[in-house]
């Protein structure tokens, strides 16, 4: 077991479980993962391999027994009337039958539906009225000669979620946890293998929990398919809804004015619409006008009665073009529908979350460690939801005066979501709350650079920040803009250089000492255009990079080697020589990869040669023409790729980065 398992179950017994249980217990029940991590808390919250094994066997038994298969309906409904009474597992909703003037219950994959239910248990339990709760309960059969007599009786009923948490246990055992090592519990906890993410990309996952700890917090993500967008709200917390955006209706969503039923925003945290995109859709321009009105001012009208609710709004879906493609042709909106591509509704987005950014999901970026049982987390951000954090930032930095209150609003809530997210316990560095504030900055600009591509009478605004200390300026981008724009050669002292010797006609363009930092996820960086231009007329070349010796390392190392091959004179050899260091796990196989790069560099004009040395730290490519690049990460400036089928393997460009930064200096 890993160090932040051990830790975890340490400070949090009872309350984990390891992750790969719940596919080991799923089989085929189609039901969230908070429904059977609900049962695993019950018998394998632990780190005891032997109980671990008996509570899988337990829970299993306990779907096959209990669990209702949709195919299986009839045999369960059998059983229960030659037993008299089953305890089932099933999804139960409920809705007022003003003729009997009765509560009846439908189950969704038994099939049954009238059945009556008590008042007390929909007191206690108003959910079941809106979309329906995944049940624990004992459902009776009593046959009558009675005439019009229901023979289905609900003799106990318990919704599938965790009913007593701790807040302040919970914010006491965070302080024992680095960011790093929390951020890492909180990727383990939704499913995801940490290692496989930049930070970056990290944050982009815990942002899809912020509406379930913020309230009336208004959140889009479009992006490829396959990333997931949706898999958080479907299977995280039983507070959350997921409906398709083509199904939702006045009716549904907000308040029925024939029964007089408030919809799904009075009785869930977030209500999220999957495939939101899609331009073809048609939507009733009238929900759109409400939904205006309630995200922006908390509540909605509907008659002559005014209701307030805190429900959260998600809109994630699928984008229809490449994101260089939108920038230059259209906007990021672009794949919505007509209706909802209206700037005053657009307006009343808080965060824009690049779903371009998050790596389509692959069996390696699963995790098989320890996290949170999904239900306890959901109830613990849900108590979140009482705090307000939204000023916190004020402590150290101010915003500009340029920043419109709805833009401002829209960033202390980001911000606000993920320090309750991150730091429960309150204790932000200046660092840290900038890291936040700069994301939750970059989510709002998003929105508002579109809105006014879309719309010319939105003024541009000026979203920087000061430090309160030492009145130092921040200004930030959107990553896509740094990737896609062309931004003005800066410099300081600058040098002419041929851009390929061997031409006749040769191009010269600038270097200059300079610092490149490159951010997580950034797109379009390669060796050529960040140093490319750096190696000409070099003929002895240095690097030292501590670690080449995976597969992928060692591929990056290729990548440089044949970029020196293509940039030098043809008819001059170059000495291209490598420091790193080694374990014995890996070094055969890197001395193996190694000669042959010896031979095979030879035939291109390299004369490669290497040596290990186990105390060197330092990333750096040293060059005979006078310039050292400094390499903050080495050559390992990129995520993993999806492999030999992935085209990101072969296209530098088309990788995501590591954030890092690369210092070019020149001796006198």
């Amino acid at each position: 077991m890993k160090q932040l398992d051990i830790k975890l179950n340490e400070h949090f017994a009872g309350k984990v479980v390891r992750k790969d249980l719940t596919t080991l217990v799923k089989g085929n029940a189609i039901v969230p993962t908070y429904v059977l991590e609900y049962l695993l808390g019950q018998y394998c919250a632990t780190d005891d391999d032997v109980t671990i094994v008996l509570g899988v066997e337990t829970v299993k038994n306990i779907l096959a027994q209990h669990f209702v298969h949709r195919d299986e309906a009839q045999i369960v409904k059998s059983t229960i009337r030659e037993k008299g009474s089953h305890r089932i597992i099933d999804k139960v909703s409920v809705r007022l039958n003003d003729q009997k003037d009765q509560y009846e219950a439908s189950f969704a994959n038994l099939g049954l539906k009238g059945i009556p239910i008590a008042d007390s248990i929909i007191k206690e339990h108003q959910k079941l009225l809106s979309g329906g709760v995944w049940c624990i309960l004992t459902l009776g059969y009593f046959s009558s000669d009675e005439k019009g007599t229901v023979p289905w009786l609900i003799e106990s009923i318990k919704p599938i979620q965790v009913s007593n948490i701790d807040i302040n246990e919970y914010k006491e055992a965070r302080k024992q946890f680095t960011k790093e090592e929390w951020i890492d519990v909180l990727m383990q906890t939704i499913g995801l293998n940490p290692e496989e993410f930049t930070f970056r990309s990290k944050i982009l996952q815990l942002t899809r929990l912020v509406p379930f700890v913020e309230n009336n917090y208004n959140l889009i993500e479009l992006g490829p398919k396959g990333t997931g967008k949706s898999h958080i709200f479907s299977e995280m917390s039983p507070h959350g809804i997921l409906i398709s955006g083509g199904e939702v209706s006045k009716a549904k969503l907000f308040v029925n004015n024939s029964s007089g039923d408030i919809g799904l925003v009075g009785y869930w945290d977030v209500v999220a619409y999957d495939e939101f995109a899609g331009k073809t859709k048609r939507i009733d321009r009238g929900l759109v006008d409400i939904m205006k009105n309630y995200m922006a001012n908390k509540s909605f009208s509907r008659g002559t009665e005014v209701y307030g609710a805190s429900a959260s709004m998600v809109f994630v879906g699928n984008t229809d073009h490449s994101v260089p493609y939108m920038l230059k042709h259209s906007d990021l909106f672009d794949a919505l529908p007509k209706d909802y591509y209206d700037t005053a509704f657009l307006d009343r987005i808080h965060a824009y979350l690049p779903g371009w950014e998050v790596q389509k999901l692959r069996n390696e970026m699963f995790t098989s460690d320890y996290g949170f049982i999904v239900d306890y987390l959901a109830e613990i951000l849900k108590d979140l939801r009482k705090e307000d954090r939204t000023k916190e930032y004020s402590s150290f930095f101010e915003l500009s005066d340029s920043i419109t209150t709805r833009d401002k609003t829209s960033i202390e809530k980001t911000f606000a979501g993920l320090a309750k997210i991150i730091y429960p316990h309150g204790d932000m560095a200046e660092e840290d709350v900038k890291e936040l504030l700069d994301f939750a900055i970059e989510s709002r600009k998003r929105v508002k650079q579109e809105l006014q591509k879309m719309d010319e009478t939105f003024e541009e605004v000026d979203f920087s920040y000061t430090n309160k200390r030492n009145e130092e300026i921040f200004t930030v981008e959107t990553l896509e803009i740094l990737e896609y724009a062309t931004p003005k050669p800066k410099g300081s002292k600058e040098e002419m250089v041929n851009i390929n010797p061997s031409q006749e006609t040769k191009t010269e363009i600038k270097l200059d000492r300079k610092q490149k930092i490159i951010r997580d996820n950034q797109t379009g960086i390669s060796f050529d255009r960040l140093f490319g231009a750096y190696l000409m007329g070099a003929t002895k070349i240095t690097v030292t990079d501590p670690y080449i010796r995976l597969p992928y390392q060692l591929r990056n190392f290729m990548e440089l080697a044949k970029l020196i091959s293509e940039k030098k004179d043809p008819e001059v050899e170059v000495t291209l020589h490598l420091n790193t260091s080694n374990n014995e796990e890996y070094i055969e196989g890197a001395k193996e990869a190694f000669q042959q790069m010896i031979y095979s560099l030879e035939t291109v004009g390299i004369l490669f040669t290497y040596e290990f040395d186990d105390y060197i730290h330092d990333r750096s490519i040293v060059l005979d023409n006078g310039w050292k690049i400094i390499l903050g990460r080495g050559l390992d400036i990129w995520s993993k790729t999806g492999g030999w089928y992935d085209i990101n393997e072969y296209v530098q460009e088309k990788r995501l980065c590591k954030a890092c930064e690369v210092t070019f200096v020149k001796s006198e």
